[in-house]
C-alpha cells in the first residue's frame, strides 16, 4: 500500500518540510494546521490542546472496538533554526530530500501521522486503542508540548507503550538516553584598564578557570552504569552499531559524562578588564549518575571561583531507559530486519527526546527513525528510500502490537 502511494507520501513529506517551524521562535500554528488537514483527510478523530496559542499540540485517539492495550505514537513539529534559507525548499537532490527537519524529525512525525490514519480502516482487525501525539516545543524542552500534556492531560496520552520516530538510523534500537543538566555560570567585577590587573579581578579569568575545573572533574568520566546496561552497551554488536550510526567513539561516549561549554560572553575590548562574563554549559550523563551529587559538586566549583550558578530547569532532566528486550523492542527489531536486513541492536541515544516522558512513568518507549548524522546541519536530509522505510516500519510495528491482542 505504501509503495503504491510512494509519490503521494513523499510529496506530503516535502509539504510538511516546507513549513517554517523553527524553534526558536517556536510558532507551530501553520505546522499544526497542516497536521489537522492531513488527519481530516483520513477522517480520524483529533483535537488541539495548547498551553500557548502559538504552540498547539494535536492529540488523537481511536478505538478498535475490542478491549486491549493503548499504543501511543509521538512526534514533534518544531525543528532547529536555519542559517541556509534554501533548507525550507525541501528540494530533491539525487536520492534525498534536503531540508530542515528531514532528519529531526518531520519524517518520523509523518510516520506517526500516516500510521494513525492508514490503520484506522483496519481497526476491526486489531485490539485496543491507538493514540497520536504531535507536539510543539520538543526542541526547547517540552514545557508547552509533551510535558504540558502530561501535566494537564495525562489520561489521554499515557497508554501502555510509546513508539517514537526520532532520528536514530535504521540499524539501531534506541532504548535509553542520557540525562541533561544545563546551566550558566556568571562572574562580575568593577572593571578597569587591562594594564591595571592589581586594581580589579577579571571575570573572564574566573569563568575560564571554573570551566576548566568542571571539565577536569566531569568530562568523559565513566559512569557507574547498572551492570545489565553496561553489558548491553559494551557488547560487540551494540558497539559496532552505535559507532556506525553516530560516529566512531559513540559507544564509549554513551557510558560517560560529557561537558560542553557552548556559549561564552564577556568583554568589549582587549585592553579593558570586563565587568561581566557568563558561560552556558550543557552536560549529558548516563543512567546511574546521581544528578543531585553532581549539582552539589558543580556549585562548590562555582563558589570556589567566585562564580554564581543558575540551572535551566526546563532543559535539565534525568536519564531514562526501557527494557531493550521488551515486546515493542522485539517487534521493532523484527520489522527492521524484515524491511532492511539490519539486526538493529540496542544502543543509547546521546541526545534527548520526548520518549523520556513515557519512560519516567514506567511506560515502555522505543525510538527508531531516519539517520541522525545530518540533523541540525546545513545539509540535513533524508533519503527517499529511508523515508518510505520509516513509514512502513511504524505502520508494521503498530499493527503487530495492536494485532497481538486480536489473535
Amino acid at each position: 500500500m505504501v509503495d503504491d502511494r510512494r509519490d503521494e507520501y513523499i510529496g506530503l513529506l516535502r509539504d510538511f518540510l516546507r513549513i517554517r517551524s523553527a524553534n526558536p521562535p517556536g510558532d507551530m500554528r501553520e505546522a499544526a494546521a497542516f497536521v489537522r488537514e492531513v488527519l481530516d483527510g483520513f477522517g480520524v478523530p483529533h483535537r488541539t490542546l495548547a498551553a500557548r496559542d502559538d504552540m498547539p499540540n494535536i492529540v488523537g485517539r481511536w478505538e478498535s472496538g475490542k478491549p486491549g492495550r493503548t499504543l501511543v505514537l509521538n512526534g514533534h513539529m518544531d525543528v532547529f533554526p536555519v542559517s541556509k534559507e534554501t533548507l525550507w525548499d525541501a528540494e530533491i537532490v539525487g536520492d534525498r530530500i534536503v531540508a530542515r527537519g528531514a532528519s529531526d524529525m518531520k519524517t518520523g512525525t509523518l510516520a506517526s501521522i500516516l500510521t494513525y490514519g492508514l490503520l484506522h480502516p483496519y481497526r476491526n482487525w486489531l485490539a485496543g486503542n491507538l493514540t497520536l501525539t504531535v507536539v510543539s516545543d520538543e526542541q526547547s524542552g517540552g514545557r508547552y508540548g509533551t510535558r504540558y500534556l502530561f501535566e494537564e492531560h495525562a489520561g489521554e496520552i499515557s497508554g501502555d507503550c510509546c513508539l517514537n520516530g526520532e532520528p536514530s538510523g535504521l540499524s539501531t534500537l534506541r532504548f535509553m538516553e542520557k540525562g541533561t543538566l544545563r546551566f550558566a555560570l556568571t562572574a562580575s567585577g568593577p572593571g578597569g584598564h587591562g594594564g591595571y590587573p592589581h586594581r580589579a579581578h577579571n571575570p573572564i579569568e574566573q569563568i575560564v578557570k571554573a570551566v576548566h575545573a568542571i571539565y577536569e572533574s566531569f568530562h568523559l568520566k565513566l559512569a557507574d552504569l547498572p551492570p545489565e546496561f553496561d553489558a548491553i552497551l559494551t557488547s560487540p554488536d551494540s558497539v559496532a552499531a552505535a559507532d556506525a550510526a553516530l560516529g566512531k567513539g559513540a559507544a564509549e561516549n554513551a557510558r560517560r559524562i560529557t561537558v560542553n561549554a557552548g556559549i561564552i560572553e564577556g568583554g568589549a575590548k582587549a585592553t579593558q578588564i570586563p565587568t561581566d562574563c557568563a558561560v552556558h554549559l550543557d552536560m549529558r550523563y548516563p543512567v546511574g549518575v546521581e544528578c543531585s551529587a553532581m549539582r552539589a559538586e558543580l556549585e562548590s566549583i562555582a563558589a570556589a571561583h567566585g562564580c554564581s550558578m543558575v540551572v535551566n530547569e526546563d532543559h535539565s532532566y534525568p536519564a531514562s531507559s526501557t527494557d531493550p528486550n521488551g515486546e515493542m523492542a522485539t517487534i521493532l527489531r523484527g520489522n527492521i530486519k524484515d524491511l532492511t536486513g539490519n539486526d538493529a541492536p540496542p544502543v543509547c541515544s546521546l541526545g534527548g527526546t520526548d520518549a523520556r516522558y513515557w519512560r519516567w512513568r514506567g511506560i515502555p518507549a522505543v525510538i527508531c527513525g531516519p539517520s541522525n548524522l545530518s540533523m541540525g546541519t546545513d545539509e540535513e536530509h533524508v533519503t527517499l528510500d529511508e523515508a518510505i522505510t520509516v513509514f512502513k516500519l511504524h505502520i508494521c510495528c503498530a499493527a503487530d502490537y495492536l494485532g497481538a491482542g486480536a489473535r
